[in-house]
């Protein structure tokens, strides 16, 4: 008995463990890409070479997994691969990576990035996809968290605030013991209208990632296979950053990669977080739903604070301190209103079927109801 108590509780656990596993691959891919971008890579040739990676790591996966269940790819699936690619990934990666280049921060764009869940909402009543529904509770939540959101993500947009110096002596700590009496090449911060538009391409950023969701919600409906899905969509963006980049860029010198950073942060960005987390994050939610792989989102920014503050010593503000919890609270406010609204939409389908049928006299007696006399069949006869 004791031992089948303990594999329930190591089942229950995995899908927790897959996920806060899959939140510390995502954290440590900020990292890489912050030190690719201080490294002098182009962040238009970072994205495309994180997709190359991608779509030629899943491609493969995709053809031995989904080989023989996979439907025919249509003009109008291709359609939707295409716009997700472009949605989701081109512009996306693009505005974040940019985004982190900018404000010089991965805290603040980690942090503004779990916006995602307001955007989509707004995105939803914008396309008339959802209706606000302020009578219910569940409805109210996702507006106020949506609110709430919004506030934390201007406050840390505006307001920098004192510095909290715990993790920076940490940090400063660590690497003296590391690196002895070297100093390390520091980048001054940002002015602050840079450090503003910065944080707007993160915002700007999650209503392309709320788009890409609800037309990928779409074709997945007709095209249910998921691997198949992530390669094409990183074909297709590999082709759109290509794309993008080279009208940027044609010299070879921003395209070399050799053994160093810019080769190890777009592989470790295509092949592990493209190719490693999209698997676990994709078995969570198949084990259990949507709303519980999202409570984990905040994880990332815990783990973003404290990596970046070690590795490449950020200074940690209150301003950014306290725009993020208020971000989170919003996010869980609005997971909490899809929660309730599932809730309730469940007990209006029992009420409906529980719902006595009205019949009439004859149907109770087993004869068939006499139709209504055509009035205006007599009158024209």
């Amino acid at each position: 008995m004791g031992i089948g108590a303990g594999g329930g509780a190591l089942d229950a656990a995995r899908p927790a463990a897959a996920m806060v596993l899959v939140e510390f691959i995502f954290s440590a891919l900020q990292i890489f890409i912050k030190l690719a971008l201080d490294d002098g890579m182009d962040e238009r040739v970072l994205v495309a070479y994180r997709l190359m990676f991608g779509a030629a790591f899943l491609c493969p996966v995709a053809f031995l997994l989904e080989r023989k269940k996979r439907p025919p790819l249509t003009m109008k699936v291709a359609t939707g691969l295409f716009l997700c690619g472009l949605f989701g990934i081109t512009i996306n990666q693009n505005l974040l990576v940019f985004a982190i280049k900018l404000t010089n921060s991965t805290t603040i764009v980690t942090a503004l990035s779990n916006l995602t869940p307001q955007s989509t909402f707004i995105v939803a009543i914008l396309s008339r996809m959802e209706t606000l529904k302020l009578k219910k509770p569940s409805g109210r939540a996702k507006l106020g968290g949506t609110l709430v959101g919004l506030g934390g993500a201007m406050l840390l947009t505006f307001y920098k605030g004192p510095e909290i110096k715990f993790l920076h002596h940490l940090a400063h700590g660590l690497n003296s013991h590391a690196h002895g009496n070297h100093k390390q090449l520091l980048i001054p911060p940002p002015a602050a209208g840079t450090r503003i538009l910065g944080s707007f391409l993160a915002i700007t950023s999650c209503f392309s990632f709320a788009i890409w969701l609800t037309i990928q919600a779409k074709v997945s409906q007709v095209y249910p296979c998921h691997y198949s899905i992530a390669a094409l969509v990183c074909v297709f963006g590999a082709m759109q950053s290509t794309l993008l980049a080279l009208c940027m860029h044609r010299d070879a010198d921003h395209w070399r990669l050799g053994l160093n950073v810019r080769l190890y942060s777009s592989a470790y960005a295509g092949i592990v977080a493209s190719g490693s987390a999209f698997p676990l994050m994709s078995w969570c939610l198949r084990k259990k739903g949507p709303l519980y792989v999202s409570m984990f989102g905040p994880l990332i920014v815990v783990f973003v604070a404290v990596m970046s503050s070690i590795v490449l010593e950020e200074t940690l503000h209150l301003g950014i301190v306290l725009g993020a919890v208020l971000i989170v609270a919003g996010l869980y406010m609005v997971l909490w209103g899809k929660a309730r609204e599932q809730e309730e939409d469940e007990k209006e389908e029992e009420e409906e079927a529980d719902a006595p049928k009205v019949v009439s006299q004859d149907e109770e007696l087993g004869k068939e109801p006499i139709p209504p006399a055509d009035h205006g069949e007599k009158e024209r006869g």
